[in-house]
């Protein structure tokens, strides 16, 4: 072992998700690695808030693909298990609409064709999802195969020259389904529309509309099947915690309450980070966890800004009003993850993601965790996460005013829709957060959760890529850079990125990998 030099340190900026998977898997490889974080907690948006006996995750609630953390923790040489205790949930998710009706959504395809038999006799909808999860497979297999686990920011990165006009290369192109949208998809194989609005909902792990997203996104649909849906006990801010906890034994030092200005360029090369108290921190390399957008616009000056924001249109993803409920009773009907759905979801996705306002029939999505981990609240009572998507922020917007209806609407679509009788009396402890203040906490382009917006029927898959094409020694991590959002992504874009780092060879490691030591 030697201490790194000034060349040899690699800098990550921001300890979401992408921010911790690349400093573990580049410390585990053995690279020098400092973090850096404007808020006083790791994690981002995966934060935890805590009032009065009752525990809420903050930001993501699924986790879906743990192979991602089971690669990240073999880059140490550790196994997953060690760190975390991750429950499975079967059913994955229970669906109410405004019939009065409930379908659950599980795991095993066979069982879920039976189930839309006997919800929807006649219609054709059992044999159709058996039909739809089997191009879902296919459609995850290319994924894999072309997408998943590299640096990718268009079409030409995906394929290797010499495959281009194989047969196979041909077949897996047409397979894409290139023009078709998830939400067309969707219901040429499952004819009845609640079971369809349900699978739609796939998309909204990346915050964008089924009927502009393109259908290779239909894939999800057999990654959540086939890997399966998990709660980290302690909640999901226990997977920041352990990776934090992580990287600390891998030797990085992180340093919150530590915003960046800038990154430091010279003659087209990353030579470090300026904080805002004026420190520099010299590095060959740099991995920006922050926004890719704001990346660019705030942290990246001079020529390599301007290519990034004229190489496309940046849209942001949706945006969202969560209201944290503390309550002194339990909802049997609920179970760990719901989905509390509008009546007419093109009308819904319209206002959201063509008009920009907020739906005035919003799906909810309800997290239930006490089902699970009863710890997350008193004895007999629960710990609500309710999540309603709203437009990313427009200037009319003004949700210091637009909040208090909004929130009394949210309240009686649970009631109404999911049942929740006298939900107000049950009320303890209330929280909310808003497009603004996910905007202000999270530093993120316009209030977007989800990073960037997925739609567009040809190349709406596709983020910036994890290298970055304009500086050398910047990499870009997080669900606005490749492969997208959701936790397993994000976690995934960090490990790509880290990949890359150490691809390069910009900077030496200063000691052995972790997993070969």
């Amino acid at each position: 072992m030697r201490d790194a030099g000034d060349d040899e340190r690699v800098v990550v900026v921001g300890s979401g998700l992408g921010g911790l998977a690349a400093a573990c898997t580049l410390a585990g490889r053995g690279y020098a690695v400092t973090l850096c974080d404007k808020n006083a907690w790791v994690g981002g948006k995966a934060a935890v808030l805590q009032e009065r006996g009752y525990r809420f995750d903050m930001g993501p609630t699924i986790l879906t693909v743990p192979r991602v953390l089971r690669r990240i923790w073999a880059e140490a040489g550790r196994e997953l298990e060690t760190a975390l205790d991750l429950v499975p949930l079967d059913p994955q998710w229970r669906s109410f609409f405004t019939d009065g009706t409930t379908l659950d959504l599980q795991a095993d395809v066979a069982a879920m064709r039976a189930t839309l038999d006997a919800y929807a006799p006649g219609s054709g909808s059992g044999d159709g999802y058996g039909r739809f999860m089997a191009l879902s497979k296919r459609l995850h297999r290319i994924s894999d195969e072309f997408f998943f686990w590299r640096s990718v920011g268009g079409m030409r990165d995906m394929f290797e020259p010499r495959t281009t006009f194989s047969v196979s290369f041909l077949k897996d192109l047409l397979g894409m389904r290139m023009g078709r949208s998830v939400a067309g998809t969707v219901r040429s194989f499952v004819p009845d529309e609640r079971a369809a609005q349900m699978l739609d909902h796939f998309t909204q792990y990346v915050g964008s509309s089924p009927e502009a997203s393109p259908a290779v996104l239909c894939g999800i649909a057999h990654m959540q099947s086939h890997d399966g849906v998990w709660y980290p006990r302690g909640g999901t801010g226990a997977v920041p915690r352990a990776l934090a906890s992580l990287a600390v034994d891998l030797g990085v030092e992180i340093r919150t309450n530590t915003p960046v200005r800038r990154v430091l360029v010279e003659q087209g090369r990353v030579r470090g980070v300026e904080t805002e108290a004026g420190e520099t921190i010299a590095a060959a390399a740099v991995v920006s966890n922050s926004d890719t957008v704001r990346t660019h616009r705030e942290l990246v000056a001079g020529d390599a800004s301007r290519r990034f924001l004229g190489r496309r249109k940046y849209e942001p993803a949706c945006s969202g009003v969560v209201l944290y409920l503390g309550l002194d009773t339990r909802y049997e009907q609920l179970i760990h993850h719901n989905f509390v759905f509008s009546e007419d979801p093109h009308e819904e996705f319209d206002a959201i993601y063509r008009r920009g306002e907020p739906a005035a029939d919003p799906t909810c999505y309800v997290c239930a965790p006490a089902v699970t981990e009863p710890e997350v609240a008193p004895p007999g009572g629960e710990s609500l996460y309710v999540l309603v998507h709203t437009p990313y922020l427009r200037p009319h917007h003004d949700w210091s005013k637009m909040l208090p209806d909004y929130r009394d609407r949210i309240i009686r679509k649970l009631v109404e829709t999911a049942g929740m009788k006298d939900l107000e009396r049950h009320i303890v402890v209330e929280r909310a957060i808003t497009p603004q203040d996910i905007n202000d906490r999270y530093h993120v382009l316009d209030g977007a959760i989800y990073g960037l917006a997925s739609h567009g029927k040809f190349m709406g898959a596709f983020k910036p890529a994890n290298r970055s094409p304009d500086v050398e020694g910047l990499y870009l991590a997080g669900g606005s850079a490749h492969p997208g959002p959701g936790m397993p992504m994000a976690l995934m874009s960090g490990w790509i990125a880290a990949d890359c780092v150490d691809a390069d060879k910009l900077v030496a490691p200063a000691r052995p990998a972790a997993a070969l030591a």
